[in-house]
């Protein structure tokens, strides 16, 4: 399984962005996906993510209303759609996917299988 994450850049402040995860592989199934990040010395922040077996999201409270995920599943891949961009948002943007079924909080990451390398998103004042 494989995970590419893109669609980080540079953006200013209250500006918007689309991150892409496409996972592909022989055993593409999951049973939950979400994206996680991590800004330079600070320790890695479930964002979002979705489990397919309950159909429930979940958001971290500091993009509530602000970020949204989504998927397509024709083409296996999952969006993170994130306007109002603030400086703190500015991370490390991560992928990833649990084919085990992990029953925990999906946000921890710890039920997380596989990763995709990040995707840098940098918001400027």
């Amino acid at each position: 399984v494989q995970l590419q994450a893109s669609g980080g850049g540079l953006v200013q402040l209250g500006g918007s962005l689309r991150l892409s995860c496409v996972v592909s592989g022989s055993s593409a199934d999951y049973y939950a996906i979400g994206w996680f990040r991590q800004a330079p010395g600070k320790e890695r922040e479930g964002v979002t993510c979705t489990t397919l077996y309950d159909a429930k999201t979940k958001y971290t409270d500091s993009v509530k209303g602000r970020f949204t995920i989504s998927r397509d599943n024709a083409k296996n891949t999952v969006y993170l759609q994130m306007n109002s961009l603030k400086p703190e948002d500015t991370a490390v943007y991560y992928c990833a996917i649990d084919q085990d079924w992990w029953p925990g909080d999906c946000l921890t990451g710890v039920g997380m299988d596989f990763w995709g390398k990040g995707t840098q998103v940098t918001v400027s004042s």
